[in-house]
């Protein structure tokens, strides 16, 4: 309780082999699909579509999530900002629908009252005067893919 990130300085291995004896299991979605147990999913868990994630772990969340990243990207649309300072999502999924993203293994069809009610509320949002100015923490300099000579 009074110790911040215990296993912060562990190994991947050693987080691995830990959750093989813990009392609960780890979540299912540092797997490729839901009971795989191949850890070939995200790398990290938090928010489904977190400003902290990789971008590999963002294309990844995006394709188990996908209307929830449209729901983003419209947001960075009506807004004129960014998901992130250095990249948009709207951008980040065209250029995985040239240059590939990985296979969500699982698809959430966010299709219940849950979601319908969050749509309802960001769409009602953007109907208001923003509260900050768009683009104060653009950084458009940076590529979304180093490996990919491909601009878009």
């Amino acid at each position: 309780m009074d110790e911040w990130l215990p296993v912060k300085e562990w190994s991947t291995a050693a987080v691995k082999e830990r959750h093989l004896t813990a009392p609960v299991p780890y979540c299912w979605t540092h797997d490729s699909a839901l009971g795989a147990g191949d850890w070939a999913g995200t790398s990290r868990c938090s928010c489904s579509l977190c400003v902290y994630a990789s971008r590999r772990d963002t294309l990844l969340s995006s394709g188990r999530r996908p209307r929830l990243a449209d729901l983003y990207c419209e947001v960075e649309q009506v807004r004129g900002d960014s998901f992130r300072a250095d990249w948009r999502l709207t951008d980040l999924i065209r250029h995985a629908k040239i240059c590939g993203a990985p296979d969500p293994g699982i698809v959430c069809p966010d299709d219940g009252p849950e979601f319908a009610e969050l749509q309802a509320q960001v769409r009602a949002a953007l109907k208001l005067e923003a509260r900050k100015l768009t683009d104060l923490a653009r950084d458009g300099r940076r590529a979304l893919c180093s490996g990919c000579a491909a601009q878009h």
